[in-house]
């Protein structure tokens, strides 16, 4: 069925909302973008789907939540069937559209005797996953699309033990979603109905409290919170309650929050990038922190999973860190705090995605901890907690990604800007305490580890037409390879596609025992790498970048030299 098939069924159908009636009245003006909207079903991928708002097969509606959310009861009652009574809890974010999308979830998935705990309020995404594991529950969903811009929202979906569901389950879940054979005539039951029949729950506070009693008692250390002088921006997200009071639960008292962009809005009106892996995100926090003269500043992204950090230079400004960065300053003083506590286990692990920095490698391995990789994407960081659990070879200390992801706590198993942002805050106390700044420990880990230095650059590629670029580039690649950069030798080149891992100096292969994913990673024989691949979320190709020199400013030139090499033989392809 072509674009113009679905198109009719959709504007013949009689009963179909008011509202994307009249956008796809509007779009008859532009035969192009309406094409678009009936292009393809929106693609349910890894963990959930994400588009933009609007009518259509290929637009975030609520006949595509409908589609998804039915697909998903279907799939829960053929994988529970000896399950008396499954649950799903659902959660939402400030976007346009997210409550009344988790109410009509909940409507389809009700309708199956499925029973729903719904959140009675805007939720961070990590108190979704902890909400699950707390209540055993047999899935969740999150209406979401993280930093996305304005016009997007999304529906991710997380399995029993809290993370984002794996590979395999997407496949099945998908198939069922697939079967659905008409989005608009899915059955809903009414939300009067679920209310009265005792299906729908509603929660909230009580999930909060307990997450954060629990936080306390995994709490590392006490930090001196009298002492710190914290900035706060949610940057319009859902954290502004669960940051706030856990950062009072936790003893800290003197926190400024960003008045403009405190408050919930669908439009991040008061922000430049609603992304806290963007400095511009920053901007008004540090015009508080410079009037207050704070020694930090936390950011979060819209769902809550994402935390920024800026701290105080000593030329009395701020700095913006990476989630490189912000995870070694933290992997750092977990393991210290452990060590003195006699807590750190023989057998602990530290677990990072190929892309994000060798650092933390270099300092668990000094701290006798193995560091395990991961493709991109926090679930894989769930799912070797889950399997840690299952086998006993390993015990989970920490794990983060590049783009500002970060957990210490399994009580989750996603990404959680909360508990890092509190666990942060004790560690500049602490550190504080000792005399030092979160810059001079940053510049210790560079002096003892080496001077790591890491960049992304991502080329947009938008449509089919992109799409078909970046397969080109990747497969250009793939036939003529890089043999040296900068006058360096590469050393080994990683397949992720095919799994191989090749020694270019020795000849020798070996297998990469990860899950098959098309992306190419180089290591140089200088210790130098760079890894390019398609984004899982956004049309846009990723390509990442590390390097260690002897001093920052030597990192810094090498990072440069790199990137331009790398760069101008990606963009002559």
């Amino acid at each position: 069925m072509d674009w113009k098939s679905h198109y009719q069924r959709w504007i013949n159908f009689p009963a179909l909302d008011k509202e994307l009636r009249d956008q796809l009245e509007r779009l008859q003006q532009d035969p192009q973008k309406l094409a678009d909207c009936f292009s393809q079903p929106l693609e349910f991928g890894t963990g959930g789907m994400r588009g933009e708002l609007g009518p259509g097969t290929n637009r975030m509606n609520v006949y595509t939540v409908r589609k998804a959310s039915e697909g998903l009861a279907r799939y829960l009652l053929e994988q529970e069937q000896s399950v008396q009574h499954p649950t799903v809890v659902i959660a939402y974010d400030t976007r346009h559209k997210s409550h009344d999308f988790a109410m009509e979830a909940a409507k389809v998935i009700t309708r199956h005797g499925i029973r729903v705990c719904l959140f009675d309020r805007i939720c961070p995404t990590p108190l979704l996953s902890y909400a699950v594991r707390h209540l055993h529950a047999s899935a969740g969903i999150v209406i979401t699309a993280s930093h996305n811009p304005p016009e997007y929202n999304g529906y991710k979906v997380y399995g029993a033990d809290g993370a984002q569901i794996a590979l395999d389950t997407t496949e099945q879940l998908t198939a069922h979603i697939k079967n659905v054979e008409d989005e608009l005539t899915v059955a809903v039951a009414s939300e009067e109905d679920i209310r009265q029949n005792g299906l729908l729950h509603m929660i909230g506070q009580d999930i909060f409290a307990s997450y954060f009693e629990q936080l306390k008692a995994l709490r590392p250390a006490v930090g001196k919170g009298a002492d710190l002088s914290i900035v706060f921006t949610p940057l319009h997200g859902t954290t502004f309650a669960s940051i706030t009071e856990g950062l009072r639960h936790f003893g800290y008292t003197d926190v400024t929050i960003v008045q403009e962009q405190a408050a919930p809005d669908p439009d991040f009106s008061q922000v430049v990038s609603p992304n806290p892996e963007d400095p511009h995100a920053f901007k008004l926090a540090i015009d508080y922190a410079k009037r207050k003269d704070a020694n930090l500043i936390l950011a979060t992204d819209p769902d809550g999973d994402r935390l920024g950090v800026a701290i105080k230079d000593p030329s009395g400004g701020y700095t913006v860190l990476t989630g490189n960065q912000v995870g070694a300053i933290l992997l750092y003083y977990v393991l210290t705090t452990k060590l003195k506590a006699g807590k750190l286990p023989d057998n602990g692990a530290v677990v990072k995605t190929v892309v994000t920095s060798e650092m933390g490698r270099a300092i668990a391995a000094d701290f006798g901890l193995m560091t395990i990789d991961t493709l991109t994407g926090f679930k894989y960081i769930g799912e070797k907690i889950k399997a840690f659990e299952a086998t006993k070879e390993a015990v989970f200390i920490f794990g983060y990604e590049e783009s500002c992801g970060y957990l210490l706590f399994d009580l989750v198993r996603d990404k959680d800007a909360v508990q890092t942002a509190l666990i942060l805050a004790d560690a500049c106390a602490a550190f504080q305490a000792e005399g030092k700044s979160l810059h001079q420990v940053l510049f210790s880990l560079y002096e003892t580890y080496g001077y790591y230095s890491e960049d992304l650059v991502s080329l947009t590629m938008k449509g089919a037409d992109g799409q078909k670029k970046i397969a080109e580039i990747l497969a250009a690649l793939r036939s003529q390879p890089f043999s040296t950069v900068n006058s360096c030798a590469v050393a080994i080149v990683e397949d992720y596609l095919s799994g191989q891992r090749k020694n270019v100096l020795t000849g020798e292969t070996g297998k990469i025992i990860l899950p098959a994913s098309n992306m190419l990673k180089y290591i140089l024989a200088d210790e130098t790498w760079f890894a390019i691949r398609p984004s899982g979320t956004e049309a846009k190709m990723k390509v990442y970048f590390g390097v260690k020199g002897i001093s920052m400013e030597e990192s810094q030139q090498k990072l440069e030299r790199v990137k331009k090499h790398v760069m101008d033989h990606i963009k002559s392809l």
